[in-house]
């Protein structure tokens, strides 16, 4: 069982429309029957075809993956509901975005947004911050396959109390990194009631190793899954929400010039620990976070110095752990059957009143939303490699809004919220449109 991305490219549908089923049915036809899609981008777009990367499962057994929804299944949605104000709010990881492409450093901007909606729905790359976790006190913390099957209208969220979580852990060669491990979530356990269910070392660990796509993209390859799935399996029932720790194997120089070059590094561990959330989620759906373990002790002693603040969260921890204990304690349940999603309580696409993306970023999310009619906010200001032109895609009239900045999404997220038409605050007005419409003359059906 191994987890890889793989470079594909797709041709350009007519006028870029059905955008999800045009590309399901090339990527079904490219990876037969045997290989799971778990993640899934459009990196650019050229006159002729996508350049699209996407992460595979492979080598898993069918009885595994029979029944799963695929991650390009979509349910359109038939109402909006209105009584609420709800945002998703996503910063794609691995992209090298400008906010939210280091270790927590999108939390403000989330904190301001949750200020212009009633639930915001974000994902752990936003708010994971080493050993801390500043998320809003009206946000649900929900891993980024997860959002996609909400965006997708295949899956919806349930509010819970309080989750019984599983942590698997490497069996590290330096027990120093187990211990503190360990005392990590002993003292969530003390501070904040976190429920863990148990802790399980995995040895021989888990072996996750970070690359780089062409696009430049952080991603990578991860071996031993089935150790993983064999530890769920023989727990189910006993958890409802998975943690792992584990080393992400990547060159000691990363680690120097990742930190040295005040944050133009794009983070090499992010990728390929959203492969392995999105893999998990997918297949037991259950919320899951990754946090990675320092390699060794030559690592751990590195003097890194006065760091980029964006990087600060991650320069002072030893175990980056906590943030996402504190996150998988209230992570809403996943529902995914089909009669569930109309109970009371449960929230869906139905619920998303509009999502707000990096500018240039097409995914899943996005394309979901063009297709469920939910207005989507991009922002310039959060650079990022992606090289696509949003305006190109079929929008309704008025779904699309380009903002320069997160001051700017949140007013527009008000105008939305207020029932205004954002562009009604400019001056000047667009003038009036008035047709005239000229019929023939009256027969003797007019009168």
């Amino acid at each position: 069982m191994k987890l890889i991305e793989r470079q594909v490219r797709i041709p350009v549908a007519p006028s870029h429309h059905s955008l999800i089923s045009h590309i399901q049915k090339t990527i079904d036809v490219t990876l037969g029957d045997t290989v799971l899609p778990v993640r899934f981008v459009i990196t650019g777009v050229t006159g002729v075809e996508y350049n699209c990367e996407l992460g595979t499962l492979e080598g898993m057994e069918v009885e595994k993956t029979r029944g799963l929804n695929s991650i390009f299944s979509f349910s359109p949605r038939k109402v909006e509901r209105t009584d609420t104000f709800n945002a998703v709010f996503l910063v794609p990881t691995g992209i090298g975005a400008e906010i939210g492409g280091h270790a927590g450093d999108a939390t403000p901007a989330a904190r301001v947004i949750a200020t212009a909606c009633d639930t915001l729905v974000t994902h752990p790359n936003v708010v994971n911050a080493s050993d801390l976790n500043e998320m809003p006190e009206n946000a649900l913390y929900v891993e980024g396959s997860s959002i996609t099957q909400l965006l997708m209208g295949t899956a919806g969220l349930q509010r819970v109390r309080a989750n019984r979580v599983l942590v698997l852990i490497d069996a590290h060669e330096t027990e120093v990194f187990v211990n503190d491990t360990v005392n990590a979530v002993s003292a969530a356990r003390a501070t904040y009631g976190f429920d863990c269910v148990k802790v399980v070392k995995l040895d021989p660990p888990l072996r996750m190793t970070s690359c780089f796509t062409d696009s430049g993209r952080a991603a990578g390859e991860i071996e031993g899954l089935y150790r993983v799935c064999t530890v769920l399996d023989e727990h189910d029932g006993a958890f409802d929400a998975v943690a792992i720790a584990s080393v992400v194997d990547v060159p000691d120089e990363y680690h120097k010039e990742y930190f040295r070059r005040d944050g133009k590094m794009v983070n090499p561990w992010g990728g390929v620990e959203a492969m392995l959330t999105h893999s998990l989620s997918l297949l037991y759906g259950l919320p899951t976070a990754h946090s990675p373990m320092l390699e060794s002790q030559a690592v751990a002693d590195f003097d890194l110095g006065l760091v980029e603040p964006r990087l600060a969260a991650e320069a002072v921890s030893f175990t980056f752990l906590q943030c996402m204990l504190k996150g998988l304690h209230r992570s809403p349940r996943i529902v995914s059957h089909p009669e569930a999603l109309g109970e009371a309580g449960i929230f869906t696409a139905s619920d998303v009143s509009c999502l707000v993306i990096p500018d240039k970023c097409v995914g899943l999310p996005t394309l979901a939303a063009l297709e469920q009619g939910i207005p989507v906010i991009a922002v310039r200001e959060n650079d990022n490699l992606m090289q696509n032109d949003l305006e190109v895609l079929p929008w309704a009239k008025g779904q699309l809004h380009v903002v320069e900045n997160y001051w700017e999404a949140v007013g527009v997220m008000s105008s939305l919220k207020a029932g205004i038409v954002p562009g009604t605050l400019r001056r000047p007005l667009d003038v009036t449109t008035v047709e005239t419409r000229t019929f023939a003359s009256a027969t003797i059906n007019d009168v």
